[in-house]
């Protein structure tokens, strides 16, 4: 089976939150997870083996990360459980940098986390839901206008109304069309 994910490359926070669609829970099994962290390699440390026990962490930080972006959306206090989950997240796997010197000669200081991979993917993306919920652009992350779509997105332009243009504002058209010439004779 292959997945498919109907948005990536909006901050980390959003395309997590956004395997949840109308159509489901596209990070439900092992498959569907690997698939997502494959999808988003640029961004995450890479993870050796997807398990239960990795996509139940993505979950849980992903259940956090919806309604605390919704309030905060909304210029809200998000709820105290999503927070509590949040920074239970970041908790379990500390980061600290290792400085290193490279071949090429220069020095880089990647994060490193000492835990399970688990939970160093949830802390991961708890951060990265974290970095968001602080962004003064956290206002400006909106709800796709479809009226079948659930999928949030922070827009580059301040008319962008649709997740994705060539998907649900091309069906939002079409709508338009067919409601303008329904009954209309043809000739």
């Amino acid at each position: 089976m292959t997945v498919t994910f109907p948005l990536t490359g909006e901050p980390l926070a959003l395309d997590l939150v956004n395997t949840r669609t109308a159509e489901g829970d596209l990070v439900a099994d092992p498959a569907g997870l690997a698939a997502w962290l494959d999808a988003q390699a640029a961004r995450l440390t890479p993870v050796a083996g997807v398990g239960a026990a990795e996509v139940a962490a993505v979950r849980a930080v992903r259940e956090a990360a919806r309604p605390a972006l919704d309030a905060a959306r909304r210029g809200e206090r998000p709820p105290a459980g999503a927070l509590a989950a949040l920074n239970g997240a970041m908790a379990a796997a500390p980061s600290h940098r290792v400085l290193a010197w490279t071949e090429e000669g220069g020095a880089t200081a990647p994060a490193h986390r000492s835990a399970d991979p688990a939970a160093r993917l949830a802390a991961e993306l708890a951060e990265a839901v974290a970095e968001l919920l602080t962004d003064p652009r956290v206002g400006q992350v909106r709800e796709c206008e479809a009226h079948d779509c659930v999928l949030l997105f922070l827009p580059a332009h301040p008319r962008r109304r649709w997740c994705v243009a060539s998907v649900c504002g091309n069906r939002a058209r079409v709508a338009r069309y067919y409601a303008r010439h329904k009954g209309q004779p043809e000739g």
